[in-house]
């Protein structure tokens, strides 16, 4: 049984055995990072330097938040690399490739972050559903780097210390209480590491980040205390083909029931691999509002689809250019995730509020658990 008290004790004793010169934290503002740092700060003391990457790819008004929730607990150093990795992703379209050249441009500035204060160990917040994932090969998940056999050291020039990689994210949680990291910070959902590039779907400009950063603030507050685990919104261009015998699978559950698939796709998992399939859009009347949750086997049965979303807006906004999708979910673990049953009302509210952006055509709701589909589309 996982004792926050007694796990403590032993990391910072494993910690204080180690050779540490200085070590640089890189935290995000989630629990995983924080916990890390202040596990590790506690062993180290000011050997610790904590900083936080502005990448361009976080919420709105994000960076100077996190720091100041933090401020009595971590000296956190705040650097902007938004350039660097703008130049290093921009027009990107492949998943996985922002995935990893995301991972590398983040790795290759805390290398010279390291080298520049003389340090020799990277501090960061690897929990086991993400090398578990990544070594699954269902996505890369930019902060495992040992677990795949990249030596840090002789690659980047650090050392690799991740105090929680053994952890799932309710232990993270509770130990992160123990230590007394703040509420705000504790009950934050998280948020992947490449941050909003991988819910800009498909091809990376900085019209759609644009659009996801807006639209994140809006369903983020649009679905607030309800008891989610994770809930934000995605977006991708509205380029849409129809599927007839998709179509037919759910004719039975509405009036003038059709389906259609993006041109984009999304990850999936599928047995014990990833999937990179077809996102499916369901739109029309329902025969009640309960039978949206039935939509997701009819579609991804013995198909590729990895992603069933329901169309909520009812049309599209005249001259909008990106369809954005409400993604939520509850999960203890995050290695499987259920699909909360929100009601009609509350996502067409979150709708209508979307539909002020000139550049949404339309919106629409995920109703996948993972399996079949993951938390995230990329």
């Amino acid at each position: 049984m996982f004792t926050p008290e007694e796990f403590t004790k032993a990391i910072i004793n494993e910690i204080r055995g180690l050779e540490i010169r200085c070590a640089v934290a890189a935290v995000s503002g989630g629990v995983d990072s924080t916990t890390s740092a202040v596990i590790t700060r506690l062993a180290i003391n000011d050997k610790l330097i904590p900083v936080l990457f502005d990448t361009g790819f976080m919420r709105i008004n994000e960076p100077v938040e996190v720091i100041e929730s933090l401020r009595g607990l971590l000296p956190i150093r705040l650097i902007d690399v938004r350039e660097e990795f703008y130049r290093a992703m921009m027009g990107l379209s492949d998943a996985e490739e922002k995935r990893v050249r995301f991972r590398d441009t983040f790795y290759s500035a805390l290398s010279k972050l390291v080298r520049d204060n003389g340090c020799d160990w990277l501090v960061q917040g690897t929990i086991a559903p993400d090398w578990i994932e990544t070594v699954g090969g269902i996505k890369t998940q930019h902060n495992v780097l040992a677990q795949i056999g990249i030596e840090t050291d002789r690659v980047y020039g650090f050392k690799l210390l991740e105090p929680l990689r053994e952890l799932y994210k309710d232990q993270v949680r509770a130990l992160a209480r123990f230590l007394g990291v703040p509420v705000s910070i504790v009950d934050r959902q998280p948020f992947p590491g490449p941050g909003l590039s991988i819910r800009a779907v498909g091809l990376l400009t900085m019209e759609k980040l644009n659009v996801v950063k807006w639209s994140t603030k809006i369903v983020e507050n649009g679905l607030a205390n309800l008891g989610l685990s994770q809930w934000f919104a995605a977006a991708w261009e509205d380029e849409r083909v129809y599927d007839e015998e998709l179509s037919r699978r759910v004719k039975d559950l509405g009036r003038g029931l059709t389906v259609e698939t993006f041109k984009v796709k999304g990850t999936g998992v599928k047995g014990d691999s990833r999937e990179y399939g077809r996102i499916a859009v369901v739109s029309g009347e329902l025969n009640r509002w309960g039978v949206v949750f039935n939509l997701y086997p009819r579609l991804t049965y013995g198909t590729d689809i990895t992603h069933v979303i329901y169309e909520v807006s009812n049309g599209g906004v005249k001259g909008g250019k990106f369809f954005v999708t409400i993604r939520a979910v509850t999960t203890s673990d995050y290695m499987t995730a259920d699909v909360p049953k929100l009601g009609r009302d509350i996502l067409i509210k979150v709708a209508e509020e979307l539909a002020k952006n000139d550049s949404v055509s339309s919106i629409g709701f995920d109703v996948t658990p993972k399996p079949p589909a993951t938390i995230e589309f990329e």
